[in-house]
């Protein structure tokens, strides 16, 4: 049977250098996940090289955050362990982590170039989802992120390939393979957020996103052995979690209200400038209104 036997997490070894399937498996997530959001940008009317630009930024602060996120919440042993805090290709990179360094990322950047953020967020969405669910195969590789004990039979049952059973017998013991729920969980994810892109209002997208991974990572997060712990009790994915869903709808339901925002599949070329346009068009007539009124 082929994957009978546990798989090596080192894809390669060239003497001292030895690659790994954990950074192969997380490089091959951002790469497809930049291919679609570029394709989409060249559809939505900007530039070709915007996404290729950005993502240089995005993955070093992406991956500086995903570490640090974990290195900060396993502190005691990292100030013990220093050199290990190098040690990525062995796991702990956060995903939420993760998620703060590319947003903050790219927030600043396109503050920068001028462009409306929430509009390069929705493009992103999917690839985003995307790059995380392939990116917990990596997980899978390094036999981390799993739930608690369950059956050969339990595994069975669930009609998944042999060699993800026996990848998840783990020392003797079978256990929940929590980073294929997470992952199946966020490739419907992405087909959603397809389908329902082009009909959401602007900056939409990217909220919605939040608010579905949310879920699931909430849920799944209950059944992992492995948490990030805030105190005994309080499991830090689950606290974040909440803590997102509420900021997304609170933000979701302030934007509706306050502007009024056109529908994703609306918008072509790039939203800021073709909005900054339009109120320096509304000033300027307010301005002539006032020196007629004045003559």
């Amino acid at each position: 049977m082929i994957f009978n036997a546990a798989i090596d997490p080192v894809a390669i070894s060239l003497g001292p250098l030895s690659i790994h399937w954990y950074g192969i498996i997380i490089l091959v997530g951002m790469l497809i996940g930049y291919y679609l959001a570029n394709k989409e940008t060249i559809k939505r009317g900007l530039p070709d090289d915007l996404f290729m630009d950005l993502m240089m930024y995005i993955i070093i602060f992406s991956l500086i955050g995903a570490r640090l996120y974990y290195v900060l919440f396993n502190l005691d042993y990292y100030l013990a362990n220093p050199i290990d805090i190098f040690k990525v290709y062995e796991g702990g990179m956060a995903i939420h982590g993760g998620l703060i360094g590319g947003f903050l990322t790219g927030i600043i950047y396109t503050k920068k170039k001028n462009y409306s953020f929430f509009q390069i967020a929705d493009i992103a969405a999917p690839s985003i989802l995307l790059g995380q669910a392939i990116g917990r195969w990596g997980n899978f590789i390094n036999q981390e992120a799993h739930g608690g004990e369950v059956s050969r039979t339990f595994l069975e049952n669930l009609m998944i390939p042999e060699f993800i059973i026996n990848h998840m017998n783990i020392d003797g013991v079978y256990y929940h393979p929590t980073f294929l729920y997470e992952s199946v969980w966020s490739i419907i994810g992405v087909i959603i957020l397809f389908i329902i892109r082009p009909k959401l209002k602007l900056g939409n997208t990217i909220l919605v996103y939040l608010i579905y991974y949310s879920i699931g990572r909430f849920v799944i997060e209950g059944m992992r052995t492995d948490s990030l712990m805030i105190g005994d009790y309080i499991r830090t994915a689950q606290l974040i979690s909440i803590t997102i869903i509420i900021l997304a709808l609170a933000i979701m339901i302030y934007r509706n209200y306050k502007y009024d925002l056109p529908r994703y599949g609306q918008v072509y070329g790039n939203f800021k400038e073709k909005s900054q346009g339009i109120k320096n068009i509304h000033k300027s007539t307010v301005v002539n209104k006032k020196k007629k009124r004045k003559k």
